[in-house]
């Protein structure tokens, strides 16, 4: 990885096991039942991250940010359910998901300009 991790255990009432997360990398981050895990996990989510810092070009490393998001049992479940077929954290598929559909609304919005 080319950034610093920060590891901590994750309480029951987050769902236990583990974070990590990168201070410098605003709202990337990862988990998994073990340090290992969350720290594999991790290099995938940094991975992402700066894949997609590269193609929109929007955030900028070292400006602090966090997702805290409370959802629904049926769909945590869901996508742990998608996580698991996919070999990645539940933290990476959200995260993957929702830069697949702001993708989605920015080609279209390009369309939209296009016409």
């Amino acid at each position: 990885m080319k950034n610093r991790v920060e590891l901590r255990p994750l309480t029951e009432e987050e769902g236990g096991g583990w974070l990590a997360s990168f201070p410098d990398l605003p709202g990337c981050m990862s988990d998994g039942e073990t340090p290992e895990e969350a720290f594999r996990n991790a290099a995938e989510a940094e991975s992402a991250w700066l894949a997609a810092n590269k193609q929109w070009g929007k955030a900028k490393a070292g400006k602090p940010a966090r997702l805290v998001a409370r959802l629904p049992r049926s769909i945590h479940r869901s996508l742990q359910e998608k996580a698991g077929e996919e070999g990645v954290s539940v933290n990476t598929m959200m995260v993957t998901l929702i830069a697949h559909g702001l993708g989605k609304i920015a080609g279209s919005n390009q369309v939209s300009r296009n016409r």
